[in-house]
């Protein structure tokens, strides 16, 4: 049996203000026929793992590239279609092939395509023909489409947020496709669209419990797969929203039936899975009245990882204004603040200015006197195990304050983005981090409390403020919904 496999991620924020272009998915770019890149395979999550189930199985595995990028605008047309005609132009060299398997994320826009998912997909079934299982495992955060559905064999999503089961659904989806191919089952997809708009972590009640049940009806009575989709809420085109996928075996029937029930079930418990999100006067008033520390806030307003630049400033101008003591914050996307302390040395003291750079969602540069405290060329961070370089970065001091400085845009993952500058998490107070969720899986084993904040930022849950034009409408919170 012959595996196609291939990886082509990004999450598209319609409402950020940083152009995407090919530049942007060569800092994870990896090309198997050419062994560039090969090295950063661990980091390619779902990917190595369809590569590696592959092997294991004694299939033969023809491997295309795998890319991904920081969530941002909508993509540049040309080099869109230069890496997915890679990709194809691979898939023909391999043919034929008994199963295809893609590493997606579910929301990728492109300059003249609102669904890449969609259209790489339609572009693969063309190519393989109908009768040739197409797995495609899909961020949560997905807005799935009509085009997706028709031409896959089976959508699969993660369950958690934070995300810290790709490998898991990655050997779900390997079986189910396998099974498949192998002729076994005949799977079959229904989708219920669920009209909200959210930030849902899984870690809490009722969540938690939701996915749970769920993951449980998988493997009986014909149902082979289930996945709540949150959609991505900064989307602006059509299908965009959350959903409910259920693939099952031969019965399209019962499949719709239970994506039904779930998606109206999911609608109906939309305010008591929301995260509980405090404004930024609440939140320090909170953290700092907490007898013991380290409070983790995370400022999911300017989380890279939903396309938001990084470089806001709201946070660190308020802990300023108020005299804050024994904080620390990650991070801020400065390249230019951080050239700067490289140029000082570590141990002066200089006058910088910090952040807003970008876009309106930013707030204004901070300006500040500070102490380079330490400096590293190659610092990294982990995302459930697999590295993520931060670029060259700078710690800096300002009034009691331990300020982040990064290179590569990127949310906060793990507590080494403090650390391997020198900065000791257990000691502070208040740890601010720029992330909505993902930081939640390793900073909460050690943090005594943990806040979400909604200050302002290019991410914030205020929708109002984003000017939609193509969404489909009723979608609550922005209206009065009845399901």
């Amino acid at each position: 049996m012959k595996l196609f496999t291939a990886g082509f991620s990004h999450e598209t924020n319609s409402f950020s203000p940083l152009p995407t272009s090919k530049r942007n998915f060569e800092e994870l770019m990896i090309r198997p026929r050419t062994g560039k890149g090969m090295d950063r395979l661990k980091d390619a999550v779902g990917y190595a793992d369809f590569i590696r189930l592959g092997e294991e199985s004694q299939m033969q595995v023809a491997k295309s590239l795998y890319c991904e990028a920081q969530p941002s605008a909508p993509m540049n047309r040309k080099d869109y279609e230069e890496i997915r005609d890679e990709i194809l132009a691979d898939l023909k060299a391999a043919m034929p092939v008994d199963m295809v398997l893609l590493m997606l994320h579910g929301a990728h826009v492109a300059q003249g395509y609102d669904d890449c998912e969609g259209d790489i997909a339609e572009r693969v079934r063309a190519i393989v023909g109908p009768k040739v299982p197409i797995g495609i495992e899909l961020d949560l955060h997905a807005n799935v489409t009509q085009k997706m559905l028709k031409n896959a064999t089976a959508l699969m999503a993660c369950k958690e947020y934070p995300h810290i089961d790709f490998a898991a659904r990655a050997k779900d989806l390997f079986e189910l496709c396998s099974r498949a191919a192998r002729g076994e089952i005949k799977p079959v997809m229904a989708k219920f669209d669920v009209p909200m708009l959210g930030n849902f972590p899984t870690t809490r009640e009722p969540l938690r419990s939701f996915v749970d049940e769920t993951t449980r009806m998988e493997g009986k009575d014909g149902i082979l797969s289930v996945s709540l989709i949150h959609g991505f809420a900064w989307a602006d085109f059509p299908e965009m929203g959350a959903s409910v996928v259920v693939v099952a075996d031969g019965n399209v029937d019962k499949a719709m039936s239970l994506a039904e029930t779930l998606g109206r079930r999911f609608f109906n418990m939309r305010d008591k899975i929301k995260s509980p999100l405090q404004s930024l006067d609440q939140a320090l008033d909170q953290a700092m009245a907490e007898p013991k520390g380290p409070v983790v806030i995370a400022d999911r307003s300017d989380n890279a990882g939903g396309g938001a630049p990084g470089d806001s400033t709201y946070v660190l101008a308020e802990m300023i204004r108020r005299g804050l003591k024994n904080v620390a914050l990650a991070m801020i996307w400065d390249p230019m603040a951080v050239q700067s302390c490289f140029d000082a040395g570590v141990g002066a003291v200089i006058d910088l200015r910090i952040g807003g750079k970008t876009g309106k969602f930013s707030g204004q540069p901070v300006d500040v006197t500070a102490k380079i405290t330490a400096l590293a060329e190659k610092p990294r961070q982990f995302v459930f195990g697999a590295e993520a370089p931060l670029g060259r970065s700078a710690a800096i001091h300002v009034d009691g304050i331990d300020i982040v400085l990064n290179s590569i845009r990127q949310q906060t993952f793990s507590p080494e983005c403090f650390t391997e500058l020198g900065i000791d998490v257990t000691k502070k107070q208040i740890l601010a981090v720029k992330s909505a969720q993902h930081f939640h899986a390793a900073f909460a084993p050690f943090a005594s409390k943990i806040i979400y904040l909604d200050a302002p930022g290019a991410l914030s849950t205020n929708y109002l403020q984003y000017p939609f034009k193509r969404m489909r409408r009723p979608m609550a919170p922005l209206d009065e919904v009845t399901l």
